[in-house]
């Protein structure tokens, strides 16, 4: 499902951009623009059309203006390998995107084979950096990160509960409930379930019986908060008092409308809140006085932007995408709206953090995720 670098659809399109269109450096945004993900494909594309507002205001990059083209992938891998051919037919050298570590990973050859640099704001499945590819980067941390630390505060609150071990059988989701499931093996913990359900499903009454008749007091589910909703709310609905820990997935206040008053009480984690970064405090107004509330992957994908443009102006030139991502290596820190960050020989990230969060009410009496 790849494609070569010089099919007759690339070349076409590079002769295109012998004209005036050479001047634009094209940065691809990839994520679920439509579809039940759609919250977090609102993020990536407002958060890197703001930077290159931003970056284009101050003079852009060498001279250039930076164009952002867009791509719906719906959080699904063969759209996203469809998405991917487009941005190299088109031209475009540097992708923003993917959102999920399923579409992320397949994308990620076709990118790479074509000389296409990928930087991603949300995938955090490790393998879309440990297969040793020199065009794999991310702005977020890693599941074998993130599990270790919800597996942690399992084993430091949670320790003599019933946990069942949830997950949507995706990269993501497995990745994620596996790497807290070996946290809490480790610790001598062992789960009274362990299932997977299906992206997708909406009546989850068997599961739930399950997990009643075991006596389950917590799920840990790894996955989306489009499932986690409804496992919240026909929980609450069936007489199942289980609190909810879940990761990264579940960063949208979304999630309350789906669930109700049964998110109150959710656990989850992610990175500590870049709303509250003091030096991001004029963008995130600036996102506010436009109507849209930066939330979640927003600075991330901004800060994506940000990396990439940087390295370009460090690099010299927009062209080769292999020599810039060897600037953003050997480049950093690179100073972002989620503060100043750094890469490894891999790819990611040298300063991950990731923190729990609570669902509570808010003073407007509407659920959303305080950090604890």
């Amino acid at each position: 499902m790849k494609k070569s670098l010089f099919s007759a659809v690339a070349v076409t399109a590079l002769l295109a951009f012998g004209g005036g269109a050479w001047a634009d450096i094209l940065i691809g945004v990839a994520g679920p623009i439509t579809g039940p993900n759609a919250a977090f494909g609102a993020q990536f594309q407002k958060g890197a059309e703001q930077a290159a507002e931003d970056i284009n205001a101050a003079g852009g990059v060498l001279g250039q203006k930076i164009k952002i083209e867009i791509g719906d992938d719906v959080s699904d891998p063969k759209q996203g390998i469809s998405v991917a051919n487009k941005f190299v037919a088109d031209g475009v050298k540097y992708v923003v995107g993917h959102f999920n570590s399923g579409v992320s990973i397949p994308a990620s050859e076709v990118y790479a084979e074509n000389g296409v640099l990928e930087m991603t704001p949300a995938s955090t499945n490790p393998q879309f950096t440990e297969r040793g590819m020199w065009n794999t980067f991310r702005t977020c941390g890693r599941d074998d990160q993130q599990g270790k630390v919800a597996g942690d505060y399992l084993v430091a609150n949670f320790k003599d509960a019933k946990i069942a071990v949830i997950h949507d059988k995706t990269p993501y989701g497995v990745g994620l409930a596996d790497e807290t499931k070996k946290v809490l093996n480790g610790a001598g913990i062992t789960e009274a379930m362990y299932e997977g359900i299906n992206v997708g499903d909406k009546d989850f009454s068997a599961l739930i019986a399950k997990m009643k008749a075991g006596g389950v007091s917590l799920i840990y589910f790894g996955g989306l908060h489009t499932e986690a909703g409804l496992i919240m709310r026909q929980s609450a609905d069936q007489g199942l008092k289980a609190i909810l820990f879940s990761g990264d997935g579940m960063v949208s206040n979304e999630l309350a409308s789906i669930a109700g008053d049964a998110v109150v009480g959710t656990l989850n984690t992610f990175s500590p809140d870049p709303r509250k970064n003091p030096a991001a405090k004029e963008l995130v107004e600036k996102f506010r006085a436009s109507g849209f509330e930066p939330e979640a992957y927003t600075l991330y994908s901004y800060a994506a932007v940000q990396v990439v443009a940087a390295a370009i102006n460090k690099a010299g030139s927009a062209d080769d995408a292999q020599k810039v991502a060897e600037t953003i290596k050997a480049g950093g820190p690179w100073n972002t709206a989620i503060g100043d960050i750094s890469y490894d020989a891999k790819g990611d990230i040298t300063r991950p953090d990731y923190v729990i969060y609570e669902w509570k009410k808010g003073e407007d009496g509407k659920p959303t995720y305080f950090e604890k």
